[in-house]
């Protein structure tokens, strides 16, 4: 009886310590959703470009991370907006296929009939930026779409880059409360230890 009760309660505090970790690290995600946004945020524009990172991805089938990135950018999409463009960026960082070409079949297979445009030669988050930039530029308003930590570095990074772009940022939609949270809890650590690593001010 005893040994139950101490396997019982290990049990428990084991389940408790686990709760615990997702739930800040969904609180983290949530942090970051939410910084580095214009404040106030712009009006209804008249167009949109809704910019997905994409994710190092193996093989010609979307991950379960690029999958996720395209689902959010779509449910990102204002539908009080008249013209959207949903920009894809990614290459073949480690595959021979550019990421953008293997989410772009995930998001028509989402169901998505809207204006796609596909960047395909980056090989990182400041390259995505750098070759996304001229694509954008016309939009209204603009969002970033990754996991929440990342999208936040890369508002930071626009920011610096063209700042007049970053001014027409808006929210995406990436972060609802209890979804993808091994995901989170990774990305949570991934954030934490490059924070780390930035020279203090």
């Amino acid at each position: 009886m005893i040994r139950a009760r101490r396997h019982l309660t290990a049990a428990t505090v084991a389940a408790a310590s686990l709760a615990a970790v997702a739930f800040a690290a969904d609180l983290f995600h949530w942090r970051s959703s939410r910084r580095g946004l214009p404040v106030p945020p712009p009006d209804v524009p008249a167009s949109e470009a809704i910019v997905v990172l994409g994710y190092g991805n193996r093989g010609t089938r979307a991950n379960a991370v690029n999958r996720y990135r395209v689902r959010a950018g779509l449910r990102s999409i204002d539908p009080r907006v008249p013209r959207t463009t949903v920009v894809l960026s990614g290459g073949p960082v480690h595959s021979a296929e550019p990421e953008a070409r293997i989410m772009a079949r995930y998001a028509r297979r989402r169901g998505y009939r809207g204006r796609l445009v596909l960047e395909t030669e980056s090989m990182s988050t400041r390259e995505n930026l750098l070759r996304v930039i001229p694509l954008v530029e016309d939009a209204d308003s603009l969002v970033l779409v990754s996991n929440s930590p990342h999208a936040e570095m890369a508002r930071a990074a626009l920011g610096e880059m063209r700042p007049d772009l970053a001014a027409r940022l808006r929210r995406a939609a990436e972060h609802r409360f209890g979804e993808v949270l091994p995901f989170k809890v990774l990305g949570t650590v991934i954030a934490m230890r490059h924070r780390r690593r930035l020279p203090r001010a």
